[in-house]
């Protein structure tokens, strides 16, 4: 696939509580992040998103007396997933995973999302609220952005919400499918089927280098 100027790479939350020994690890993530690196080397464009919660975040089960994480509550906005407690501002594990380092330094920017106690953020485009915008929509217009490539963490949330959001914002999107991982198969196969229906394009990495 030949690469425009108008092409933005998204390193979707690369951190360290995603990867192996993290609070909420995703079995193989460490492992796309060299893979990342070279792909951030194909793009004039490159963004990073970042979850950086405070301790009183909305999502973490420790908040909710009784409940467990990897189970769903009623919330203001609507339903939201319960997760172990991770990526807290300024801990280890909110820092992007040293192995993707090459490509965090070459972005042009990075989005903090989910810093809001009362509203978790997958997408990097907007809170879970679907209302409360990060700022990226205008960036990607501001650099002549028409078409998004997404890789990083999870395939089956923040990768998702992402690029679902970044086609509803009138962009072209396309998941770089073995630059991600994801949380679990019911979750992936339920983004793969919201991918085909909006419009979201796949491809492998290979297709890119």
């Amino acid at each position: 696939m030949k690469l425009r100027s108008t092409d933005a790479l998204l390193v979707i939350d690369p951190q360290n509580d995603f990867c192996e020994g993290g609070a909420l690890a995703v079995q193989g993530g460490a492992g796309i992040m060299l893979l990342i690196n070279r792909l951030a080397e194909c793009f004039d464009t490159v963004i990073a998103t970042q979850d950086w919660h405070t301790p009183d975040q909305i999502s973490f089960a420790s908040n909710h007396e009784g409940a467990a994480p990897f189970t769903e509550i009623e919330v203001a906005y609507g339903p939201q997933m319960l997760w172990p407690d991770h990526c807290l501002q300024g801990t280890p594990g909110a820092d992007f995973h040293p192995d993707v380092a090459h490509a965090v330094v070459k972005a042009l920017a990075v989005v903090r999302k989910g810093y809001s106690p009362a509203v978790d953020s997958y997408s990097g485009f907007f809170e879970n609220d679907h209302s409360t915008a990060t700022g990226l929509a205008g960036l990607l217009r501001d650099r002549g952005v028409t078409r998004v490539f997404l890789c990083g963490l999870a395939y089956d949330y923040c990768v998702r919400f992402t690029a679902e959001d970044a086609v509803r914002e009138g962009f072209e999107a396309v998941v770089i499918e073995d630059a991600c991982r994801a949380i679990a198969e019911e979750t992936a196969a339920a983004a793969k089927a919201s991918f085909e229906a909006l419009g979201v394009g796949e491809i492998a990495a290979e297709r890119l280098l």
